[in-house]
């Protein structure tokens, strides 16, 4: 390896700081698709195709207004040269983000059939407001990370670490809500949510001194739009993004394997009410052999990854053992054997999951280098914009499946269909997403390690 693969710039407290940003993304995502959908759904016991209308529509505005949050905040402002590109924005962003978590499960007393419109209404207004913050503070943070850490061993490094870190964050958002709720009564959700408001703000400040800009990087940056102090239009820049072929094989693998978490996240709760006929703290079990299976598969996959030594192989194999490990949760119904699968899942999972944010910097660095400028914000933003299709892919997926196979949100005992049907959004689907992701880096996606190598050089030449 060459310098520019090896070198390594930050601590690792630097790291562990910078995990605790992906803690929150992952506790809060967590919470957030594990109870919403069924809280809307079995407590408040909203129609579903109600509850699956609301959330495409807010998959649509969170589309639509991340990139445009990128491109908004990939210039430079009166405080980027004291502040920095990034922080000003994730701290912004973040607080507020945070705080609104509490309106998802405050919705207007209601009948569920008579008001069933003011509540629709609600779910709108709560995950906008929700999402709008929320995407300040993700394009950002993700956006500083190919620009903070820069060689291919501190990218592999700070995402392992990372990753291991907001592994906790996954689990908490698991965890933590199941503790303080009781099925069927809805004044419990309110009560974890302040849990989860609490958790999320002590864990943003935990992640401050990991998410500031690094000021020579800053300069850098300024001194280039010192140079071209125009900017392409807003869609000129994310079309010449969309062109690029690396970063379309990336986006449809990304959104794939998106829509495998957000199905199998958001089934945990039905799985353990109307399969395992279980309460709420059963749940627990379940996300301990996910934490457990996946902390002993970072260390490894990191290994695997130095020693491949091509991001491109590596996902590969991972998207492969994911695809094999996912199948038999279909048809698995007793509750240990379900945690110890989740254990082998947890493993599998780890080697995809620590793999995306390098192979994004991959396709960051070919995207510099074709454009001569950096818009990681735009960049990421895009990435949200086709990552919220995941959440139409779950809403649809849902509200399809519980019609065909008659769930009855209403009843405590589910029909033989409507457990099956609980058991396809489970992990039949999540199954056939992954496998077509990880087809997908096979087939288009060309970034190997000597592509890699030379345009890390090229990137060194052009001082960006």
């Amino acid at each position: 390896m060459n310098k520019s693969e090896t070198e390594v710039k930050h601590s690792k407290l630097v790291y562990f700081s910078n995990g605790f940003g992906r803690f929150n993304d992952e506790f809060l995502t967590m919470a957030f698709g594990a109870y919403v959908f069924f809280f809307y759904e079995t407590e408040i016991k909203l129609n579903v195709w109600l509850i699956g209308l609301g959330f495409i529509i807010f998959a649509i505005y969170n589309a639509i207004n991340d990139p445009i949050i990128g491109y908004l905040t990939d210039r430079p402002f009166k405080f980027t040269k004291k502040w920095g590109r990034r922080f000003p924005f994730i701290l912004f962003g973040g607080i507020p983000w945070i705080i609104c978590y509490i309106l998802l499960y405050t919705p207007p007393n209601q009948d569920p059939v008579k008001g069933a419109l003011l509540i629709f209404l609600w779910i709108l207004l709560a995950t906008c407001l929700y999402d709008t913050f929320q995407s300040i503070y993700m394009v950002n943070f993700y956006a500083l990370f190919p620009d903070k850490f820069r060689s291919v061993k501190e990218r592999r490094t700070a995402a392992g670490l990372g990753i291991m870190i907001s592994v906790f964050g996954i689990v908490l958002g698991a965890v933590i809500p199941p503790l303080f709720i009781t099925f069927g009564d809805v004044n419990s959700y309110f009560i974890q949510a302040i849990v989860v408001i609490i958790i999320g703000l002590i864990a943003l400040s935990l992640a401050i001194p990991g998410v500031r800009d690094d000021q020579v990087y800053v300069d850098l940056y300024l001194a280039k739009t010192l140079e071209e102090p125009e900017r392409d239009p807003f869609f000129k820049t994310m079309i010449t993004q969309i062109k690029q072929k690396n970063f379309v094989a990336y986006f449809i693998a990304f959104v794939l394997y998106q829509s495998m978490t957000a199905c199998m996240i958001a089934s945990i709760p039905y799985l353990v009410r109307y399969i395992f006929r279980m309460e709420a703290e059963a749940i627990t079990l379940v996300m301990v052999g996910f934490l457990v299976g996946s902390l002993i598969s970072f260390p490894v996959w990191i290994v695997i990854g130095h020693k491949i030594n091509d991001n491109r192989k590596s996902i590969i194999l991972a998207g492969a053992i994911m695809t094999v490990v996912t199948a038999p949760l279909i048809f698995i119904t007793d509750y240990y054997l379900f945690v110890f699968a989740i254990l082998i899942w947890g493993f599998g999972l780890g080697g995809f999951w620590i793999l995306l944010d390098p192979v994004l910097g991959d396709v960051i660095d070919e995207q510099v280098i074709r454009t001569g400028k950096r818009s990681e914000g735009i960049t990421y933003g895009v990435r949200a914009f086709f990552g919220r299709f995941s959440i139409v892919a779950q809403a649809l997926t849902f509200a399809i499946v519980h019609t065909l196979t008659g769930f009855n949100e209403n009843v405590e005992v589910q029909s033989a269909e409507a457990i099956w049907g609980i058991q396809m959004h489970l992990a039949l689907f999540p199954m056939i997403f992954i496998l077509i992701s990880t087809l997908t880096f096979w087939k288009l996606y060309d970034l190997n390690n000597e592509k890699v190598r030379i345009n890390k050089e090229k990137l060194a030449e052009l001082g960006l």
